[in-house]
Parts: C-alpha cells; sequence; structure tokens
C-alpha cells in the first residue's frame, strides 16, 4: 500500500482500477520531406485541410457540451485554424518539409512563445500541443488524443488532461482522476467540480501508477492510496452507500433564515435552462465571451441579442448578471486584443479594451439592453478587470446611457477590493472573481501544480480581501444620503456577491456567508451540496467560522479548523 499526497479539487471517494492516459502521437520524422509528386501547394492544402477537420471536430463536441466544458472546446477549437500557427507550418512546407514534421514544429514554436509570455496566455501552451497532436494524428491516419477506452468504470491518471480531454470526460466511465501537474483553479480542477467528478490535482507520485493498479481516491482530503487496505474500502462503500443530497429547494438560507440566494455561473441559454431545472435562484454570471470565440469580427446587435435573450427567457422576474466581453490573456480576439502583450494577464483586458477599441462595448451593453427590454429578467451588468474607481464610474456612465440602471465590476484585482469602498460608491454592486483574486493576489499561475498551495482560496490573504471588499461595501451603503429613506436607501445598499469557484466549495461558502457575501453563484451541480451545508449553521456559527478562518495563518489551518466544525461534511461525503 502506498500514499500519494496532493490537491483534493472535487470531493468524492471512489475505489477503481487506474487507467493512465494512452501514449501521445508519436513524434514525426525530423528529416521528413513530403513527396516529389506534390507541391507546396498541396501540402498546405493537405494541412489545411486536416486543421479545418480538427476544428470542425472540436465545434461539433463542444455544440452538445456546455457551461466551462463548451468554452474550453470553442477555445481550442479556434487554436487548431490558428493563423499564427498555420503560417508557421507553411513556413516550413516552403522549405520542403513534409506537413506533419511542420505542424510539429511550427506547435513547439508557437508554445515556447506563449510559455515565455507567462501568465496566463502560458496556459494556452497545452491548448497548442494538443491541436498540434491532434492534426498530426489527422494527417497520418491515427486515433486522435483521448481518454482510454474501457469495459469497466476506471480512475483516469495522467500527467495533465488537454482541455478538450478534460471537457468531454464521461462520468459513467471516468469515475475519479488524478493528475500530476495542475491546480485547485486549473481547467481540469474546473470541469471536474462541474461533473461532479472526485479529481485530485498536484499529484507528483500519479505518474509512478501502473495501468491496472487498484486506487482509493479521496478529493477532499487530496489522498490517493495505491492498493488500498480495509480502511480504504470501507471508506469507499460508506461514501457509496452516504444518504444522497436533498434537492436544493430553490431558497439558499441558513437554519435561522438569513438568506442568501444561490445562483448559477452559466454560458448560453442551454445552460440557463439546466440552471433554472437544478433550481438557481437567477444567474449570478453570465459570460458573454461566448458569443466572440472563434471569429474574426464582433457578433452583430442581432446575435448577441438573440443569445443574451436565451438565457433572459429562462429567468423571468429574477436575477440575471451578465458580464461583459472578458476578452484578453487567455481569451485573445483578433479584433480587440493584442497578441504581442510581454504579460497578457497583466495587460489589455476585460473592462481595459475599451481603452484601445472604443465601441465595442457600447455595441454590447446596446445589444444587452434590447435583450433586456425583450423580457422579464431583471438584468444587472457588471464589467471584468476593473482596477479603480475612475473605471467603475466610467462603466457607469456606459451603462446608463444604454439605459441600464445596475451597473456593477468583478472585484477580480487586489486593488479593487482594497479601494471597495471608493469603487462601489459609483456602482450598485460587485462580484468577487475569486479564481482571478486568488492568483492575483498570490502571484501565483493557476495551473502550475508546483504553486497549487498558493493557489488556493482559502489563503488569508484572500479572505482578508474578501472581507475588506464586503466592509468596503457597507461603508459605501452608510455613505448613501439619509433623505433617500430607508426603503429607497436598502434597495440601493450595495450588495458584494461570489461568482468565483470557492462559491462552490460548502465549507468555504460557509465562511464567505459569515464573512458577509450577499449571493453566491457556482456550477448548477454544486448548489444541492452549498445549499445543505448552509442550511445546517446559524448565521451566528457562519459568523463564527468565518472569525476562525480570518484568523488562520495558513489555508490549510483555516480549512481544517472549519471543516471540523461542519460535521454534516462528512455525513454528505463532501
Amino acid at each position: 500500500m502506498r500514499t500519494i499526497k496532493g490537491i483534493g479539487v472535487s470531493a468524492g471517494r471512489v475505489l477503481g482500477p487506474s487507467r493512465r492516459m494512452p501514449p501521445p502521437v508519436p513524434e514525426p520524422d525530423a528529416d521528413a520531406k513530403f513527396s516529389a509528386d506534390s507541391t507546396v501547394d498541396g501540402e498546405k492544402a493537405r494541412l489545411k485541410d486536416a486543421a479545418e477537420t480538427v476544428r470542425a471536430d472540436l465545434k461539433h463536441r463542444a455544440e452538445t457540451a456546455s457551461g466551462d466544458a463548451r468554452a474550453v472546446l470553442d477555445a481550442t477549437a479556434m487554436m487548431a485554424t490558428d493563423p499564427m500557427l498555420l503560417k508557421a507550418a507553411g513556413k516550413h512546407i516552403n522549405a520542403g518539409m513534409a506537413p506533419d514534421r511542420a505542424i510539429w514544429e511550427a506547435g513547439m514554436e508557437v508554445a515556447a512563445m506563449l510559455q515565455s509570455l507567462g501568465g496566463y496566455m502560458a496556459e494556452r501552451t497545452q491548448d497548442v500541443l494538443d491541436v498540434r497532436a491532434r492534426i498530426v494524428a489527422e494527417l497520418n491516419g491515427l486515433p486522435a488524443p483521448g481518454i482510454p477506452a474501457s469495459d469497466v468504470p476506471f480512475i483516469l491518471t495522467a500527467v495533465e488532461l488537454a482541455p478538450a480531454d478534460t471537457a468531454t470526460l464521461d462520468p459513467a466511465k471516468v469515475i475519479g482522476l488524478v493528475t500530476s501537474e495542475g491546480g485547485p483553479q486549473s481547467h481540469t480542477a474546473i470541469l471536474a467540480r462541474s461533473l461532479g467528478l472526485p479529481a485530485v490535482v498536484g499529484a507528483p507520485g500519479a505518474n509512478d501508477v501502473g495501468d491496472g493498479a487498484e486506487l482509493y481516491l479521496d478529493g477532499a482530503s487530496g489522498t490517493v492510496v495505491v492498493e488500498p487496505g480495509v480502511a480504504e474500502r470501507e471508506a469507499a462503500q460508506k461514501y457509496a452507500s452516504r444518504s444522497a443530497l436533498p434537492v436544493f429547494n430553490g431558497t439558499g438560507s441558513t437554519s435561522d433564515g438569513h438568506r442568501v440566494p444561490l445562483l448559477a455561473n452559466v454560458g448560453s441559454g442551454k445552460d440557463a435552462r439546466a440552471a433554472a431545472e437544478a433550481g438557481a435562484e437567477g444567474i449570478g454570471l453570465l459570460r458573454t465571451e461566448f458569443c466572440f470565440l472563434g471569429r474574426d469580427s464582433e457578433p452583430s446587435l442581432e446575435e448577441q441579442v438573440a443569445a443574451y435573450g436565451a438565457v433572459f427567457e429562462a429567468f423571468p422576474g429574477r436575477k440575471v448578471v451578465i458580464r461583459t466581453l472578458d476578452a484578453g490573456a487567455d481569451k485573445p480576439l483578433p479584433f480587440l486584443t493584442d497578441a504581442s502583450e510581454p504579460n497578457p494577464a497583466l495587460g489589455v483586458r476585460g473592462f481595459r479594451t475599451d481603452r484601445t477599441s472604443p465601441g465595442v462595448l457600447a455595441r454590447q451593453l446596446e445589444a444587452i439592453a434590447v435583450a433586456s427590454g425583450a423580457h422579464e429578467a431583471d438584468v444587472w451588468v457588471m464589467a471584468p478587470m476593473v482596477s479603480t474607481a475612475e473605471e467603475a464610474a466610467d462603466f457607469a456612465v456606459l451603462c446608463t446611457a444604454a439605459g441600464l440602471g445596475m451597473p456593477g465590476v468583478m472585484i477580480e484585482v487586489p486593488a479593487a477590493a482594497i479601494m471597495a469602498e471608493a469603487v462601489l460608491s459609483r456602482v450598485r454592486f460587485a462580484s468577487l472573481g475569486t479564481n482571478d483574486l486568488t492568483q492575483y493576489t498570490m502571484a501565483a499561475d493557476r495551473q502550475l501544480g508546483s504553486l497549487a498551495t498558493l493557489n488556493d482560496p482559502w489563503q488569508p490573504a484572500v479572505l482578508q480581501l474578501i472581507s475588506a471588499t464586503v466592509a468596503g461595501a457597507a461603508r459605501a451603503t452608510a455613505a448613501l444620503p439619509a433623505e433617500t429613506g430607508s426603503a429607497t436607501a436598502a434597495a440601493q445598499s450595495k450588495t458584494v456577491g461570489v461568482c468565483g469557484e470557492a462559491a462552490a466549495d460548502p465549507a468555504l461558502a460557509v465562511v464567505l456567508t459569515g464573512i458577509g457575501v450577499n449571493t453566491l453563484s457556482m456550477t448548477p451541480r454544486a448548489l444541492s451540496s452549498v445549499g445543505a451545508v448552509l442550511a445546517s449553521v446559524s448565521l451566528e456559527q457562519a459568523q463564527e467560522l468565518a472569525a476562525r478562518a480570518l484568523a488562520a495563518h495558513t489555508a490549510a489551518e483555516a480549512r481544517t479548523i472549519v471543516r471540523s466544525r461542519l460535521p454534516i461534511l462528512e455525513q454528505l461525503g463532501l
């Protein structure tokens, strides 16, 4: 029996055989040339056809996926026909190189360039290498990279999964996931949570697990046991026979009735309908960049109106928070962002693109307003990557000009959290994007397994910034003119929500409630677990747990203290 420690990112205790990701597509011969009876143009056309086939396959998968999975597949599909990648390969074909070797070389060059940029652009490295392998496989008639086949359910082990692989995991066959790389905010972790798949990342020993070895995986503690004993078998059996999570009743609250609306993060009308069926009280994050990905120009007003309206239609009379285009960093758009930035994660992204490409945001706000006018949803609009009170004020002016009365901002930058009172004096609400807030606060790339312990929303510094944001909102509310009257003032109070992955952690959701966060938004799959755990504590108990977490010196200490005082987590296998 051997124990491997990693970072638990999705709860669950399962037992099963390991299956490793299959060998990668073999590297083409370095000296490969195309045949004498072919031409440069013919080989370029063959490469272009292969790339288009890969793109079409990934787009087809995206159409049947939703939420985070759809976004990842769309982004990877766009990379398959990326002009920079194909142009680089074309230069090698000009020199007589065979197209499979040409795309291999081009992939290395583009990946190295992205890696050197660091931050979010470095995250795209895996996308490039995944696409490269798929194109080589298509050119040579080989199976595309993917999840191994099995007649029985298994625990998948890998160094890291390509985004397209992670997005298409079948939970009926893959019952657990262990990777040696990755962190708690990585795409793999986010998608594992959205699938309800027990997962451990950042576990170096996973590389040594043999195919077929029996594994015990605890996605809450981050423990993987090779050839488990009696205790682990009993734990897995207990988890399998645990009481089913109560179905979320559509009303998030503590045991003493303190209301904390539980909302959903979505990216399309299909997602929104699924969220409504799951009992979500509204939408806390509608990601609008999905309308823009894979395009050379911005979508028309009519296209945007239709896309936003499909979401508004699913929640008549209820709150829908829509985030304006979050382009840049890991979501570059050819008509809006500059791929040559030395550090795109700290560059022109989100709201900042309005400085360099004015008009795109105004047209998007117009589309939101038109869609809002055609439906009954209570539409709130927020801008991502806002850092200053001046930026918040500028966004509020744009919203007013478009006829949108509920402007807000994302708090993802530590500066905005520290200056929350000033920022919220200009807008109506804030939503904490804990994924980016954690990454920026800890200066830790969320994709790096070696930094996984830093990239943790339980980090005391992150919790302190969340608390500072809530306190700033309270001061901004208190500063409202007294003559507005108590009823009007209450309606205009500055609210703070959380729409990052932290909201989907039931234990952390209790802490956020105790700190004073007003709403929590998450993947619809998490609604039941968060609702059940929240309902097991009073507001006073939540505040006490929040105080203990805020006083902790380490993320591990904060998590351990809180979890030890929430017995319902063990009862529900969370």
